[in-house]
C-alpha cells in the first residue's frame, strides 16, 4: 500500500510503520462522519494494517454511530483510542466500553501501549 494514504475530509491517515495513525479533524463524530471512519478502518484492515491509533483530541462530541465506528477492531491487531475529551469520555463510560476499547490520554502513550501489546503477543506465541 501507499506510504502516505490520501487524507479524507474528516480524518488524516498516516502510515507510521508499525502502526497507522488516524487523526480525527471532526468536531463531532456522529452519523455525518462516523461511516467515513468506519470505512477507513475497514480499508486499513483489508490492506493488512494490524495496529491503529485513533486520535480524537479534536473531537468534542460523539454519538452511538461514532462509538460503533470505534468498535471496528482490526483482526489479530490492536486499536487504541486516545485524546478523548470529557464529553466523549463520559459517553464511553456510560456505554461501558472502557473494558472493550484500549484508551490512553495521548498518542505517545497509545504507541507505548501498542508496543507492549506486540511484545506480549510475541512472548505468548506458542513455539
Amino acid at each position: 500500500y501507499l506510504a502516505e494514504e490520501p487524507s479524507t475530509m474528516n480524518f488524516i491517515i498516516e502510515d507510521k510503520g508499525r502502526y497507522t495513525l488516524v487523526t480525527s479533524k471532526a468536531e463531532k463524530l456522529d452519523t455525518t462522519c462516523a461511516p467515513e471512519l468506519k470505512s477507513e478502518l475497514v480499508y486499513l484492515n483489508k490492506t493488512g494494517v494490524r495496529n491503529a491509533i485513533i486520535d480524537l483530541s479534536a473531537t468534542r462530541y460523539c454519538d452511538s454511530s461514532g462509538l460503533s465506528a470505534l468498535l471496528c477492531k482490526s483482526v489479530g491487531g490492536s486499536l487504541v483510542v486516545c485524546g478523548l475529551q470529557e464529553p466523549v469520555q463520559k459517553l464511553v463510560q456510560i456505554s461501558q466500553l472502557e473494558s472493550v476499547l484500549s484508551i490512553t490520554p495521548t498518542v505517545a502513550e497509545a504507541v507505548d501501549l501498542l508496543y507492549m501489546e506486540e511484545i506480549e503477543k510475541d512472548v505468548n506465541k506458542p513455539s
